[in-house]
This record gives C-alpha cells, sequence and structure tokens, in this order.
C-alpha cells in the first residue's frame, strides 16, 4: 500500500501490536485508565494458537477471577519420566496450575479490553513502523496511525522487535505440538495430572497437558537445538505407550523466545525510544519449562503502569519498564538458567535426584504458587539435595 495515498494518521496515546496475554492486558489497563488505545491484531479472535496452555497458579495474584471461566483442568501434580521409563508422581495439596486453551484464554483478554475502552482492530496486519521524536507512525494493511507510545506484543516473531530494535539479538528455541482428542476418555496421565519426561529430548522435555476432551502433547529444546524434529516427536509418542491408542495429529512449530542472560544483558533493549516490547517480543519465558503466559500478562501489566506514570509526571520515562523487568523478572530468569543448565546437562541424573529427593520438586511447587521466588528456591534446594547428592552418583543405575 502506497502511504502517499492513505488519509492522515489517526492518533492515539498508545497503539498495541498483537492482541495476546501481553498486548491485551497493557491495552486493558491503558483503557481503564482514561488513555486512547488501540490494539491492532492481524488475527481475528478466537483463534488457535500452538501452546501448551500451562499457567502457573500465582497467576490468580495479577489476573482479575473470571479468567477461571475458561480453565479446562486444574493441576494438583506432575508425572516425571525418563524416555518413557521409571514414571513418578509427586503431588501437592493445592493447585500448582491451571490448563487453558488460548484461543478462549486470549479472546476473554481482548475482549476485557474492548469493554473498558480500547479500539480493537482485528484481521489488520503491520506492515511498516518510523520512529519520530514525537512518537511512532504505524501503517497497515488498511490504514495509517500516529502514537505517542507503541507497545509490541507481537509474539517470537515480532515485527517491531525487528524494525525498531534493529541490534536486539536473542535466541529462539524449537518446539513442536500437537492437539490430539479424548472425547470423555478419563485425563491421561491422570485426573489432576500433567506428565513430563526429561529425556525426550537432547536439552529439553516433552509433555503431555490434558485439556476438557482433549491432550497437549509436545516437544521443546532449551539450550540446544533439535536435529530433527519430527523425528524426536515421534519417537516420544511411540515411548508413551499410552499415546498409541490415540490418533495424534501432524504437529505444529512454533518458536520458544527463552530469557537468554547473556543477550539480555548485551542489548537491555525493552524500550527504545516510544517504543517497547512485551511479553514473547521481549523474550519474557522462562528458561527452565518455557512458561510465558504469566510472564506475558505480568509484563504488559508492568509496561502498561510505565506508560501512566510518564504520562502523569514528567520525572517518569518509559526507561522505568526497563528497570523493573530488570528488578522483578531477570533475577528470576537468572536463576531459572543455572536450573536449566543443570537439569537439560544432566537430565537422567536429575531424574533419580527428583525421586529421591521429592521435597525439592514440592519447594518448585511453592515457585509455581507464588509463595517462593526461583532465588529462594535456588538456596534452599541446594541445602536439601547435598547431602543425596554424593550417594546418588554411586548409584549403578547411572552407570548402565
Amino acid at each position: 500500500m502506497n502511504s502517499a495515498t492513505l488519509p492522515e494518521a489517526k492518533a492515539y496515546d498508545v497503539v498495541v501490536v498483537g492482541l495476546g496475554p501481553a498486548g491485551s492486558t497493557a491495552a486493558y489497563q491503558l483503557s481503564r485508565a482514561g488513555l486512547s488505545v488501540l490494539g491492532l491484531e492481524k488475527h481475528r479472535h478466537p483463534r488457535y494458537k500452538v501452546c501448551g496452555g500451562g499457567l502457573s497458579v500465582r497467576i490468580d495474584r495479577i489476573l482479575d477471577p473470571d479468567f477461571k471461566a475458561v480453565v479446562e483442568h486444574t493441576i494438583y501434580g506432575v508425572q516425571f519420566t525418563y524416555r518413557g521409563e521409571n514414571p513418578f508422581l509427586i503431588e501437592s495439596s493445592s493447585p500448582i496450575a491451571y490448563m487453558v486453551m488460548r484461543d478462549r484464554f486470549d479472546h476473554l483478554l481482548v475482549e476485557k479490553a474492548r469493554l473498558a475502552g480500547a479500539e480493537v482492530h482485528e484481521g489488520e496486519q503491520v506492515v511498516g513502523l518510523s520512529q519520530l521524536p514525537d512518537g511512532v507512525d504505524v501503517l497497515t494493511d488498511r490504514g495509517r496511525y500516529h502514537t505517542k507510545v507503541l507497545i509490541g506484543a507481537d509474539g517470537a516473531n515480532s515485527l517491531v522487535a525487528q524494525r525498531l530494535f534493529p541490534n536486539r539479538h536473542q535466541r529462539r528455541m524449537p518446539s513442536l505440538e500437537s492437539e490430539c482428542g479424548i472425547g470423555q476418555q478419563p485425563a491421561y496421565p491422570g485426573e489432576g495430572q500433567v506428565l513430563i519426561d526429561l529425556g525426550a529430548t537432547t536439552k529439553g522435555y516433552a509433555w503431555i497437558f490434558p485439556k476438557h476432551t482433549r491432550l497437549s502433547v509436545g516437544v521443546a529444546e532449551f539450550r540446544g537445538r533439535i536435529g530433527s524434529p519430527k523425528r524426536v516427536f515421534a519417537s516420544f509418542i511411540r515411548d508413551e505407550k499410552k499415546l498409541a491408542s490415540l490418533e495424534v495429529p501432524e504437529p505444529a512449530g512454533h518458536p520458544l523466545p527463552v530469557y537468554n542472560a547473556r543477550g539480555a544483558a548485551s542489548s537491555r533493549m525493552l524500550v527504545r525510544d516510544r517504543a517497547m516490547l512485551v511479553g514473547d517480543a521481549g523474550h519474557l519465558v522462562d528458561p527452565l519449562f518455557g512458561e510465558g503466559i504469566y510472564y506475558a500478562v505480568r509484563s504488559g501489566q508492568m509496561a502498561a503502569a510505565s506508560v501512566l506514570g510518564s504520562f502523569h509526571d514528567q520525572r517518569r520515562t518509559l526507561e522505568d519498564y526497563d528497570l523493573a523487568v530488570q528488578r522483578e523478572i531477570y533475577p528470576e530468569f537468572r536463576i531459572a538458567s543455572r536450573v536449566a543448565r543443570i537439569v537439560y546437562t544432566f537430565p537422567r541424573l536429575c531424574h533419580r535426584l527428583m525421586h529421591r529427593s521429592q521435597e525439592v520438586i514440592s519447594l518448585y511447587y511453592d515457585v509455581l504458587q507464588g509463595r517462593e521466588t526461583y532465588q529462594t528456591f535456588f538456596v534452599k534446594a541446594k541445602g536439601m539435595v547435598k547431602a543425596s547428592f554424593r550417594e546418588l552418583l554411586r548409584d549403578p543405575f547411572l552407570s548402565s
């Protein structure tokens, strides 16, 4: 589309590109506070999204409880396996996670933003972006807009990041997922349970997450590259014998924009001039198990708070968002990266260690429930496993 043929740009306080959990949350918070907000989404909601759909229970602390209307399964425990063998279950007396389908969950958040006053344009794709001294010009396949602040919430392959953050280099890890229908059959691996296999990939894990009438089945790498992702996925399906009776459709691929300490330290680029990156666009994904929805919602809230601060107080700037992420989220991710390095370098050892030191997993559940942070978890967990680690190294199973 030739920009010269377009009418004069319509102005907004904030334009949000991408209406997943991060973008919808930011749009909701800003609209509720009285700012003029435009949300641009290239798809139309509800739309299918490749995602395991796991929400740690700490989401209760930051989201209104109305999201419970789209929760399909509440999780109390994890069944751990290693290459389909040696299963063991560790349960909690209280929920540790919720399972959602992203089409329903995201649609709920979009509608909340719309009801709060955000102008929502679905089926409209951004094709051009230009930084100006007083904001950002946004060109789409349907029009032109000018905004004082642009929030990039357009996912792992963010156009906003590509166009306005040119020196930002972050890794994207490969994942594959399929959704298979189970009808009214009992949930697998069990009521209130998910399954995690630590040996199914080279340096990652495979999962089975139950929904209301289907299972999310997937594999992901977190510290390396899958040589043949489809082969790894097929091996996992074959090794999980209880999946043999189910028809598992061909998986879909999706890049996981996991946090990378080296990349984050070198770029420090969640804010550039009048543009910001949130959620997957900012690579705010837990590097241990790939949780992204909690951090998408939280980063959307944090970005909105910094925008409101800069609008209402001349001493505040959008950089407050970058600083807030450095204080709250990055320290957690740095510890999660250290744990991931251990788990995915020595998956068999860690599987055995989890079985013998189940209190460590229970402590990790406290992280998911918001009662512990990664930082307090790491300190306490080291004390818990120190005594049993030496004994475990002498286990003949490890050398067999």
